[in-house]
């Protein structure tokens, strides 16, 4: 994967369900990190610390605590979009089915 720069203008989007739950709807060009990865994976993901990111995943709960964890590894521009519906509409961008 190739390292996200801080001058991009789109947000790198990290969907932290389940490889099952991504697979049936995620907002195009998430990047599937499953909350029991995220820990262990993040740094080499997201190697950048001032990248922004938005984290998503069913109803907020596993995304806000993936946002806590990259806060309190220094990561500065960190948001919880909610779920996939959240931050396809709100970045104007599909939902994607495999």
């Amino acid at each position: 994967m190739s390292e996200q720069n801080s001058t991009t203008s789109a947000p790198l989007i990290i969907d932290v369900r389940s490889a099952g739950e991504f697979n049936s709807g995620y907002v195009r060009g998430a990047v599937n990190l499953p909350l029991d990865q995220f820990a262990q994976q993040i740094a080499n993901l997201v190697p950048n610390k001032d990248t922004a990111v938005v984290i998503y995943c069913a109803a907020g709960v596993r995304a806000d605590m993936a946002c806590q964890f990259m806060q309190q590894q220094g990561y500065s521009k960190v948001s919880n979009g909610i779920n996939a519906g959240s931050v396809a509409l709100s970045m104007n961008l599909p939902i994607d089915r495999l």
